[in-house]
């Protein structure tokens, strides 16, 4: 059954459909990190906000939503998608109803400011849920390659839409929230989640701390660091970013776990546990963060399934423990997908360079200027449509024989 066809059948979500295909019509508006920083701290107009945002979170909620509507049927009908689907059904009828309110009444602008708070609680355990899915879909229809494709291509945009829609509740409860638990004491300098002078060096120090307490809680060791920074636009400065710290930290943590991960378990019995060098460089387009460990390396034929969601190996997690702070040294895999989501968002990237029985260096791109860093997002069109529609084909390339075969020749 379809996703539209069940809110359908639920009979309280049967205004859904028509929703979603009345704001999927419209294209999200992709904000620069420039424009969340001007909006933020320029006379910051709460009415302003509330009037893009009544528009723009359910556009891109009716985006991905139609998405949902092309996955396989079966994984679509499992408990944990379809407890999603309908998070993601309650949370549009909620923000559709603001579109008819007037933006000049103040209690307006409250309720507006705790429904968002409300949708964000509401999808907190999204990836966890959906990862869910997909382990209960595997172990009753295994894997095949047509899937893999199709919920590859679907889950990093799925997760990028959430990654933006969460960016944009969190600048708007943190600037305009009155209470003061929306307050930020300790970064005052903040606007919302961005940091105007994100010290990059601090928030890698910060990562490789929490890191290296869990990894020697758990292996009772763990490698030193090395840290080296190049600041090409002005020398003998730290390097400082218009970034949002927690989406910075969030990927070096998932590398930092994995780089120790890998040193400990290869040097175990080593005498001197190799560090992990860790480089920073500040151009005039990139900021570039390159993280390399000793930890014995990974095939090359290896490193695209460690981006891949159907494949991950990795036991599921406790969905009930809170593990934000304290994730586990593995969870459900998806640590280094979704990290490169984190550096795509804002126009970056996060790819690995593996040398088998040596090492792994991970680098991190993210764009030097506020003006460059702007969302991406996904949009919902006849080209996405395609990628759900497409099949394998045979290879245009000769796939090599385990055994040589015999040529007839006398």
């Amino acid at each position: 059954m379809k996703f539209a066809q069940f809110l359908l059948k639920n009979g309280a979500m049967a205004g859904i459909p028509k929703q979603v295909e009345r704001f999927a019509k419209f294209s999200p508006s992709p904000l620069s990190m420039k424009q969340f920083i001007d909006f933020g701290s320029a006379n910051a107009c709460e009415k302003t906000s509330f009037v893009f945002l009544r528009q723009e979170l359910p556009v891109r909620l009716a985006n991905i939503m139609k998405e949902i509507d092309f996955l396989p049927d079966k994984l679509l009908g499992t408990p944990s998608v379809q407890l999603l689907t309908s998070w993601y059904s309650q949370s549009l009828l909620e923000l559709v109803e603001f579109l008819e309110q007037d933006p000049n009444d103040k209690r307006v602008l409250s309720n507006f400011t705790e429904a968002l708070v409300n949708v964000r609680n509401r999808h907190n355990n999204v990836v966890p849920t959906m990862a869910q899915g997909v382990v209960e879909y595997k172990e009753m229809y295994g894997v095949d390659p047509v899937t893999n494709q199709n919920v590859q291509y679907f889950l990093d945009r799925f997760y990028m839409s959430r990654i933006s829609t969460r960016m944009l509740m969190n600048q708007h409860t943190l600037i305009f929230d009155g209470s003061a638990s929306a307050a930020n004491p300790a970064h005052p300098k903040h606007i919302g989640s961005i940091d105007p002078t994100c010290d990059v060096v601090e928030v890698v120090r910060d990562a490789y701390e929490t890191a290296k307490m869990l990894c020697e809680q758990y292996y009772l060791a763990s490698p030193d660091i090395d840290i080296t920074q190049f600041n090409a636009q002005h020398p003998d400065q730290p390097i400082h970013l218009v970034y949002v710290p927690s989406h910075l930290y969030h990927m070096l943590f998932e590398l930092f776990k994995n780089a120790m991960r890998a040193t400990v378990e290869t040097h175990e019995t080593s005498l001197v546990m190799p560090p992990i060098k860790l480089r920073v460089s500040l151009g005039s387009e990139d900021l570039t963060i390159k993280m390399s460990d000793r930890g014995g390396g990974v095939p090359l034929r290896k490193i695209e399934s460690l981006f891949s969601y159907m494949y991950s190996t990795a036991p599921a997690p406790d969905l009930q423990g809170d593990n934000s702070r304290n994730a586990p040294l593995a969870g459900f895999g998806y640590g280094l997908p979704i990290s490169r989501l984190y550096a795509k968002y804002f126009q970056g990237d996060l790819q690995l360079y593996s040398m088998e029985g040596y090492g792994t260096s991970a680098v991190i791109y993210l764009k030097a200027l506020s003006s460059d860093s702007v969302e991406r997002l996904p949009v919902f069109n006849k080209s996405a449509l395609r990628h759900y529609q497409s099949t394998i084909e045979a290879d245009d390339w000769c796939m090599p024989s385990k055994e040589p075969k015999k040529l007839g020749i006398h």
